[in-house]
């Protein structure tokens, strides 16, 4: 498989549901798209919408050994798993494991929740199990992956939120301490045109301009 940039672009529609989380990073979540608008938010659901290369140390890209980082650039499919430095502070570092489960399409109706700035879009929920590999201190912290539209192109729309019951964002637990510790988690992305085929992970210098992508 070859490399591919994947570039995002976004602009702001705030997004009024409150996700938990330690540190501040997402106790105010928003969403992004041009212009900015809002609207109060109820408290059960959000209210407005705001290539294949080998891994480092010679590992296996697409089975992520336990030792060795992913490289940047990597073509995975839905169900690789990938290790990967993450800093979520300055006090939160680690290395985490990420397998992709499910990249899911949600309906345009799912979307009433967000208001107007979210008519004719279509959700999709990118479902993903996260593992401590590293055996670092990261409760508590929270992980999020960018949908990536048929073709290669970011889809210009950042959701930070969930839709409860069909795409739950979690932080990590207390627990997630110690080497071996996982738990599952969603991101929200949307679309108003292509189909979302595939999810980028592009935090950390080495990753911002040659993303981790898994695909359908």
């Amino acid at each position: 498989m070859h490399k591919r940039r994947i570039v995002s672009t976004a602009a702001v529609v705030a997004l009024g549901l409150g996700l938990s989380a330690c540190n501040g990073d997402d106790s105010d979540p928003a969403a992004k798209e041009s212009p900015q608008a809002s609207a109060p938010a109820a408290p059960s659901e959000p209210s407005a919408p705001s290539s294949e290369s080998p891994a480092a140390d010679g590992g296996d890209a697409a089975a992520g050994g336990e030792g060795d980082a992913t490289a940047p650039g990597a073509e995975l499919k839905v169900g690789d798993r990938a290790v990967l430095p993450f800093a979520y502070t300055s006090d939160k570092k680690g290395t985490i494991a990420v397998t992709v489960t499910a990249i899911e399409k949600g309906a345009e109706a799912d979307m009433a929740a967000f208001g107007d700035k979210a008519k004719g879009m279509t959700p999709y929920f990118i479902k993903m199990k996260v593992e401590n590999v590293g055996g670092t201190d990261l409760s508590y912290a929270s992980l999020k992956l960018d949908g990536v539209l048929e073709g290669g192109a970011g889809t210009g729309i950042v959701l930070i939120g969930d839709l409860p019951g069909k795409c739950d964002r979690e932080s990590a637990p207390r627990e997630f301490t110690t080497k071996g510790a996982s738990y599952e988690t969603c991101s929200l992305t949307a679309t108003k045109g292509a189909p979302v085929t595939a999810a980028q992970f592009d935090e950390g210098d080495a990753y911002s301009d040659s993303p981790v992508v898994w695909a359908n």
